[in-house]
């Protein structure tokens, strides 16, 4: 059986590093190029056995899938080649505006994208989970407490916000029109059917989710902790691997762990 020829992005990177290493030991997986920005410093270098580029036209024709943790302008671009070459492209990149999601959906019709807020196979279970709670507990309250390292830069997470669209998917809500991504002063009761977000920055620590569903008396607390940034490389290797073979369109984790 012919192996996955991967393209990693971001290849400088933690993830980067951790995805390539992983590669190198998955004999279902073949690493064919590696890319960066341009101006990165170990540009012409060897990472992982073939030559660090900032030129993915140049690489992107050898590949079968992209895997792609960088940031919302370079997925953007990265996208749109994919589509052009028909190559799987899987998305771990958080931050993206509606605009960017509109145009990473419009390459989606030219091929396979696996899009996800995080690559965890643990919080796609706990989504699953989320999903069927807030459905199963209609009237109970939502309200999602993440926290990151004090260098993260969006907010709330990527992770939150799937963990957020869970329920709201689950109570066919618009997770747009229902979320509430801050409180301060004298902001009067909750709203009935609000979905409540509180981020926290500080430290090393690495992703710390939990969904509270508080009802009359009680609450359920669902939660998930990262110990270490190569939990999501499985969760990547495990789209690339799904891609395969699929009809072009835009999917998730979900659709990966048919959860």
């Amino acid at each position: 059986m012919s192996t996955i020829r991967v393209i990693v992005a971001g290849a400088g990177g933690r993830m980067g590093h951790a995805l390539i290493d992983a590669i190198s030991k998955d004999e279902n997986f073949t690493l064919v190029g590696s890319l960066e920005a341009h101006g990165h410093p170990d540009l012409g270098k060897d990472v992982g056995g073939v030559m660090l580029t900032d030129d993915a036209k140049s690489v992107i024709g050898k590949a079968d899938a992209i895997i792609d943790f960088t940031a919302p302008k370079v997925s953007v671009a990265l996208a749109t080649l994919a589509g052009e070459a028909k190559v799987a492209h899987i998305i771990g990149t958080t931050g993206c505006s509606a605009d960017d999601d509109k145009k990473i959906a419009e390459a989606a019709h030219k091929t396979v994208i696996v899009k996800s807020g995080n690559m965890s196979l643990g919080i796609n279970v706990l989504a699953a989970l989320v999903k069927q709670a807030a459905k199963a507990l209609p009237d109970y309250d939502v309200e999602i407490v993440e926290m990151h390292h004090r260098m993260k830069v969006d907010a709330p997470s990527g992770t939150a916000l799937l963990l957020g669209r869970a329920a709201a998917d689950a109570r066919g809500i618009s997770l747009e029109n229902s979320a509430v991504k801050s409180r301060e002063g004298h902001t009067g009761a909750r709203e009935k059917g609000a979905i409540g977000f509180a981020a926290l920055r500080g430290g090393t620590v690495v992703g710390e989710h939990e969904v509270i569903l508080a009802g009359p008396g009680e609450r359920i607390v669902l939660g998930h902790v990262a110990e270490d940034r190569t939990i999501f490389v499985p969760g990547a290797l495990a789209a690339a691997r799904w891609a395969k073979g699929k009809k072009p369109g835009l999917y998730t984790m979900a659709d990966v762990l048919a959860v």
